[in-house]
């Protein structure tokens, strides 16, 4: 493989620190699924001055959870100002600042309200990273390998989960100590740490640099050079067309832009006087990223233990660590698969596992709640197996393809823009399904569990929304995209 087709090991390096972020956003998804457990409990033990748990029902959990999308919906909305004010390695310090100062909250919570203002801090930095990494990572790769790096986004989420949910098993275990949860959350704030500590070494996007003056050329190049290897700082010289890198003058990369401008727009202009080239791409990231919250992904990694634990009571937690190493498996075939299918037949494969998931998945609650068993029936195998193929088919397209897609679709002068847009209507999207899932699982289940008027047979309704609204998004992206 030729250097304009690979990393140095320094390019590597800038990938693993900026891949951090999503990894980042991914453990703060799930890190309070498995520490449920011993989380939520009457008034309680203290235990070096600080309480063991938290009163914690249903409500107020999930209040907490979703408050970290509040504050991935602020982050945001503020991403593109940041990374054009900023740059993109400042803003990274910026986003790695927030989840190190909020993981260091939590961990030191001494009350549901402090632990609130941590998870909505470590939002704020998951919201601003997730913008801005899979832009970083568009803007430094090559197009030969540009989709390929661009997964690298969904792996470092799914990674991140995977992570906090094997720290979770054990740390949320009696042997483990009747403080040891918070340890899960203070290794959160190392890997932030970490990350703002290596900032220094790390270089400015070579796009970003061109995009904002003309004499940012040779400095571009050096940079390039340093990622790629030797060979390309001469290679390259003023000429795009021989660039390794995906050039905001390259047809292929972007759409032309209208009259030579290249001055970004904010998202404000993007949204209330949208340009005509701009429109499409922003229709359809609005709909890949409400598609691809509305699935109930997050509700399944939110509430994957209270899905499973009443049909499931001594396995739940396990399952929902296998379900984490599937999606961590299953990310690695759109690698190779991306280029070979296309970004628009893989997405669409996986959207159409994804519905036939939900479907038999709710089917199989039902059947398994009317049979009232409090041990493990058939119904109960079907529904754990296709929670598995839920994310199985989530992870193959539906998960990284919309990421890629923003950088791709749009003109280099309003990607930032559009990734603020449609990362913002993401995590708004987020925070509706992680506030209102069990509110309305109970709803259409007559109850909450133990309510009189609740009906275990119809507990999986809620899955057939997901499908329903899934189907709707996907359909506008169908017929919109051409890919």
């Amino acid at each position: 493989m030729s250097s304009a087709e690979s990393l140095s090991l320094y390019g590597w390096l800038v990938i693993g620190w900026i891949t951090a972020t999503p990894f980042s956003y991914g453990y703060h998804i799930s890190v309070l699924n498995q520490l449920h457990s011993v989380l939520a409990c009457e008034p309680s033990l203290v235990a070096n001055n600080l309480p063991t748990c938290f009163e914690l029902n249903d409500f107020t959990f999930s209040a907490v959870t979703s408050v970290f999308n509040l504050g991935g919906l602020l982050g945001s909305a503020q991403a593109n100002v940041l990374m054009e004010k900023y740059g993109r390695r400042g803003t990274a310090r910026i986003s790695a600042g927030f989840t190190a100062l909020g993981s260091a909250i939590m961990g030191l919570s001494g009350s549901v309200a402090i632990l609130g203002i941590g998870r909505f801090m470590t939002g704020i930095g998951s919201g601003i990273g997730i913008c801005l990494a899979p832009l970083y990572i568009a803007e430094i790769a090559p197009k030969t390998i540009a989709s390929t790096l661009g997964v690298l986004t969904q792996l470092g989420i799914v990674l991140g989960i995977f992570l906090t949910q094997l720290l979770g098993v054990y740390f949320s275990s009696p042997d483990a100590g009747p403080n040891a949860w918070r340890l899960v959350l203070f290794f959160s704030f190392a890997v932030a740490f970490i990350q703002v500590l290596m900032t220094g070494f790390m270089v400015e996007s070579p796009r970003y640099l061109r995009s904002k003056s003309l004499r940012a050329g040779e400095e571009a190049r050096a940079i390039e050079t340093r990622i790629w290897g030797h060979g390309h700082g001469h290679g390259v010289g003023g000429d795009s067309a021989t660039s390794p890198l995906l050039e905001e003058h390259d047809p292929e990369a972007h759409p032309a832009v209208p009259h030579g401008n290249l001055t970004a727009l904010t998202s404000s202009q993007v949204l209330f006087k949208t340009p005509a080239d701009v429109r499409i791409p922003l229709l359809l990231m609005c709909c890949a990223m409400i598609g691809q919250q509305f699935s109930g992904i997050n509700a399944v990694l939110y509430y994957s233990n209270d899905i499973l634990s009443q049909a499931l009571p001594e396995l739940g937690k396990y399952v929902s660590l296998g379900i984490t190493i599937v999606n961590v498996i299953m990310t690695f075939p759109p690698i190779f698969l991306i280029e070979k299918l296309g970004r628009k037949s893989l997405l669409f494969f996986s959207v159409a596992g994804a519905i036939v998931s939900l479907t038999v998945l709710g089917i199989a609650l039902n059947f398994a709640g009317a049979a009232g068993s409090t041990g493990p029936t058939a119904w109960t195998t079907v529904s754990s197996v296709f929670i598995v193929f839920f994310v199985m088919s989530f992870a193959t397209g539906l998960g990284p393809v919309p990421f890629i897609m923003i950088s791709e679709i749009s003109p280099f002068y309003a990607v930032s823009a559009l990734s603020t847009i449609s990362l913002t209507l993401n995590w708004l999207s987020n925070f509706c399904v992680s506030l209102l899932f069990l509110p309305l699982r109970n709803a259409l289940s007559g109850g909450a569990p133990g309510d009189p008027h609740h009906d275990p047979g119809k507990v999986g309704r809620v899955f057939w929304v997901f499908a329903v609204i899934l189907a709707l998004v996907m359909s506008v992206v169908w017929r919109k995209w051409r890919a």
